[in-house]
């Protein structure tokens, strides 16, 4: 008998009507945060919806199955997208699918019309594939590029997954988005690993919310790793982040870590860190 899934603390429908209640109660002066599971969260500030790399369908696992890399999911699926019918602004860090899913953004954007879809410039031709939108859809940022949308400024710095990577004109293909709003500023990583002058670059933005991956980086697992455990601690003390919220981990078998490590690191280092249940609402005032 298979292992049972990690379920969430609020899921489905009744995560949809937490959210909308959330929108309806808005206010410049907090916000809501939402763990959607591996990179994907939803913040909603001032009555709008942020969705951040979302990963929302078992596409990986199908894709993989009866292959020598199965993508066994260890979690259920908090919510899906055709439930998500209030979302202003959509991002993706970079290619791959659990940050790029055409199962979740397809049916999200058909369902949100007005929502702008942020991606590094460099992969607008691959996204438009896969997500089947026009061209001149997509927002494109490299790093150092920046734009407000909705009342947020998106700031582009670079990803290492496990390198830089660039196009022929210099644009990062793996990103991480700074993004300001009020007087809020988060930064949700994408996938990557500790680069040359990271910390020296994401220092003067005075992060108050830094989401990190702690999932490390295991050649044997066939796939680009991440920061680890203690990097992810290290980092956010190193910037000085006001918290840490851990992820990419806790969605498959093969590519997860144990948080509880990264809280003893955090701890370690005199980082606050909040580690979020999927589905779990988290209000920062």
């Amino acid at each position: 008998m298979g292992k049972s899934l990690i379920q969430p603390v609020c899921k489905g429908v009744e995560l949809q009507n937490q959210i909308r209640k959330s929108k309806a109660n808005a206010s410049v002066d907090y916000f809501d945060l939402w763990w959607l599971g591996q990179s994907g969260f939803l913040l909603q500030w001032d009555g709008k919806c942020l969705l951040l790399d979302p990963y929302l369908s078992d596409s990986l696992t199908k894709k993989y199955a009866g292959t020598n890399k199965p993508h066994v999911r260890v979690s259920e699926l908090v919510i899906e997208p055709h439930l998500l019918d209030f979302i202003d602004i959509v991002t993706s860090s970079h290619n791959h699918t659990d940050h790029l899913d055409g199962e979740t953004l397809i049916p999200l954007l058909e369902l949100n019309p007005e929502a702008a879809l942020i991606i590094p410039e460099a992969n607008r031709d691959f996204v438009v594939e896969r997500v089947k939108c026009d061209r001149s859809f997509p927002i494109g940022l490299s790093d150092g590029d920046e734009i407000t949308l909705k009342g947020f400024t998106f700031y582009g710095v670079p990803a290492a997954h496990n390198t830089i990577e660039r196009d022929d004109k210099g644009r990062s293909k793996f990103m991480g988005y700074v993004v300001r709003f009020g007087k809020w500023r988060i930064y949700h990583s994408g996938d990557t690993l500790w680069y040359k002058n990271m910390a020296e670059l994401l220092k003067p933005f005075e992060v108050d919310v830094a989401f990190l991956p702690i999932n490390g980086n295991d050649p044997a697992r066939g796939v680009a790793g991440n920061l680890d455990c203690e990097e992810a601690a290290r980092l956010g003390r190193d910037i000085k982040a006001r918290w840490v919220i851990p992820h990419h981990y806790d969605l498959f078998e093969f590519n997860t870590a144990d948080p509880n490590n990264f809280a003893e690191q955090a701890k370690r280092y005199g980082q606050q860190f909040v580690i979020l249940k999927l589905g779990e609402k988290w209000s920062v005032h």
